[in-house]
């Protein structure tokens, strides 16, 4: 009887987790760079060739920061809240082009908008990465000191803009 004991404890054990599991939200993944600095970076700007944007480029000012890609299909769905978000010129916009050619995001927004004051391309994903990417879309909130306040997974809802970023965005102007 006491061998099949641990057995079942581990398989109870897992079970809990497992079922702790399922009420979680995927898009809810803690970010470690919360409340620190953004990475260093000095990437080609989209609109200007020749032209860099780098991590000090907006000090002084609260952005958002919105990854994107031509080829992201939930890019697209959260696009239009974007755009709305732009029209208000409550917050400055800046793209993040990742892993996406030159071309290509330019033909993009040229078809559906451009919401961004400036568009950074990361071609090959590395300031992504600095940036904990998971995928694309993802945004990040961003206060006068360059440091992250805010980081939504996955593409914004129009709810998410007026609840959680507008009101963290007036907090930090």
């Amino acid at each position: 009887m006491r061998k099949y004991l641990l057995p079942l404890a581990v398989f109870v054990l897992v079970a809990i987790f497992l079922w702790r599991g399922l009420f979680l939200n995927p898009q809810e993944v803690p970010s470690p760079l919360i409340g620190k600095s953004i990475p260093e970076f000095s990437l080609p700007k989209l609109q200007k060739e020749n032209s860099v944007v780098t991590s000090e480029t907006f000090l002084g000012k609260v952005w958002v920061l919105n990854v994107f890609a031509s080829w992201c299909t939930p890019c697209l769905d959260e696009h239009p809240m974007l755009m709305e978000l732009a029209s208000q010129n409550r917050v400055m916009i800046v793209g993040l082009n990742y892993k996406d050619g030159f071309q290509s995001a330019a033909d993009w927004l040229g078809k559906h908008g451009n919401p961004y004051s400036a568009v950074a391309v990361d071609i090959d994903g590395l300031v992504g990465m600095d940036f904990g990417v998971y995928g694309v879309p993802e945004t990040f909130l961003i206060d006068k000191s360059g440091v992250i306040r805010y980081k939504k997974i996955g593409p914004l809802s129009s709810t998410e803009i007026q609840d959680e970023l507008l009101p963290l965005v007036e907090s930090l102007q």
